[in-house]
């Protein structure tokens, strides 16, 4: 085969550093944009923070303002297209900060935070109070640290009593009774319910710690204690038959057994709360819907000029050639940092074109929109949408959502139309919300009435929008009223 030289045009797309740099900044969330924006002024002596005054002061030496960057929304009616009208040169005043003090001299939300009592340091406590002997300290420790965060005890007493053993304690001197008594000793402790095995037995320990001159006590220990399962089918015309109750009396009973906890550690060791800081407000002025950055959000950053004005031009040597690159580097990122915010307000302003009635009306008036229909709009890629909408939060008058929460799927209407799934749940929720409580109504009569409104739905697809609400099925609905 003869060799030979051939010239070819073609074009192709060539990753460089300030490109991998922006991708990557625009895929971070609040919280990791502050991490990489405290690297970048550790190991670049160009960048400094700006102060508060030159921040709110506007964009001198290469600082990035957020108040430059916003956008209107014009109202329209619901079954209407919604257009936008973006003015990205307006500025308007920057909606307040959430979980901020009128006067700054207050403590922060995370100033305020302390380490939480959990469930076992508050038994521990509790233990070290008690006239117990040190082998029955031992048991109960051991009883405790098999409690679980809700509560229950999940290991068996012979588990207990092997590990007491392998403390030192001679197993054959240690009873299943002794354990027993210990874990009565347990249950007796705060919270109520504490220790048990099963639900059955927490709603009991509960139950026989109520006054004993307390209505329907016995009765509802009896329910709990022979007739839970019965209960559970919600079968109420057997359970009535059975306890000799009239409709409404039981209904009192049941009232009481509802009021219980079951899951008593849920007060001692309760879930942390996750603080959002949203990314863009949205607000209603003078009958225009605004998008705005969050300014507290975005970081307030500058080149510094001291070490800028001591860059000489013809100066090759190795300092003069380190400010350079340094300079170089933090021009990069500031760009990146102005992208990543120009590029978050218009998938956020064209999200609030097409999801205005969503803002008017609730989740009823969701419209189906997909990544590529946002693609289209703002002329970008659909893997840069998807980057730009995770883990960024919109505070609206609703409250506030994630970006991909305004994406969805659609369904097929009859008039040809298309009704997002949102919306679809939502009018399964309002729905189920209005039902009888006698005769919830079932999937298959959701799926009719949806069909009624217009709305091709499968009964399949209605259990599992259902389920994804952690709505219960139409026979655990039912209530004795």
């Amino acid at each position: 085969m003869k060799q030979s030289l051939q010239l070819r045009l073609g074009q192709h797309l060539t990753m460089t550093p300030q490109l991998q740099q922006a991708i990557r900044l625009l895929q971070l969330s609040t919280l990791e944009l502050q991490t990489e924006v405290q690297q970048a002024l550790e190991s670049n002596l160009m960048l400094e923070e700006a102060s508060e005054e030159e921040h709110t002061g506007g964009g001198g030496n290469g600082e990035i303002d957020a108040k430059d960057i916003e956008a209107n929304v014009q109202p329209v009616d619901i079954p209407e297209q919604l257009p936008v009208d973006s003015a990205w040169e307006d500025i308007y005043d920057a909606a307040p900060s959430l979980g901020t003090a009128p006067d700054d001299s207050g403590p922060e939300i995370e100033s305020q935070r302390t380490g939480a009592e959990s469930l076992k340091d508050h038994l521990y406590w509790q233990l070290g109070l008690s006239y117990l002997s040190e082998t029955d300290k031992l048991i109960a420790a051991s009883l405790i640290d098999a409690i679980d965060d809700d509560g229950y005890l999940r290991a068996p007493l012979e588990e207990i009593q092997r590990s007491v053993a392998n403390n030192g304690t001679d197993v054959a001197e240690i009873a299943i009774e002794e354990i027993e008594a210990a874990l009565h000793h347990v249950q007796h402790l705060d919270p109520t319910g504490v220790g048990a095995r099963d639900l059955r037995e927490c709603l009991l320990l509960q139950l026989r710690q109520e006054p004993i001159d307390s209505p329907w006590r016995d009765a509802a220990i009896r329910l709990v204690d022979v007739f839970l399962d019965v209960l559970a089918a919600r079968d109420y015309a057997q359970l009535a038959r059975r306890m000799q109750l009239t409709k409404e009396e039981l209904q009192q009973v049941i009232a009481l057994v509802q009021s219980l906890n079951p899951r008593p550690g849920g007060q001692i060791h309760p879930e942390p709360v996750q603080y959002v800081v949203p990314d863009v407000f949205v607000r209603k002025h003078k009958g225009t819907w605004m998008v705005e950055l969050n300014a507290e959000a975005i970081p307030r950053l500058r080149i510094n000029s001291y070490y800028a004005s001591l860059i000489r031009r013809a100066d090759n040597s190795a300092d003069n050639n380190c400010l350079k690159t340094h300079l170089q580097e933090a021009r990069w990122f500031l760009k990146s940092l102005k992208s990543r915010s120009e590029t978050l307000l218009k998938v956020a302003t064209c999200i609030v074109e097409r999801q205005q009635a969503f803002l008017e009306y609730g989740e009823e008036g969701m419209r189906p929109m997909v990544l590529h229909d946002v693609a289209e709009v703002v002329g970008m890629h659909e893997s840069t949408i998807s980057r730009v909408t995770t883990q960024k939060y919109m505070h609206t008058p609703r409250g506030i959502y994630e970006l991909k929460y305004f994406f969805s799927s659609h369904v097929s209407t009859q008039g040809g139309g298309e009704a997002s799934s949102t919306a679809i749940r939502a009018l399964i929720k309002k729905l189920i919300a209005a039902e009888n409580p006698r005769k919830p109504l079932s999937d298959s009569k959701l799926a009719s009435v949806l069909s009624e409104q217009g709305i091709n739905v499968a009964r399949r697809t209605v259990a599992k929008y259902r389920e994804a609400m952690t709505i219960p099925s139409s026979n655990e609905r039912k209530r004795l009223v």
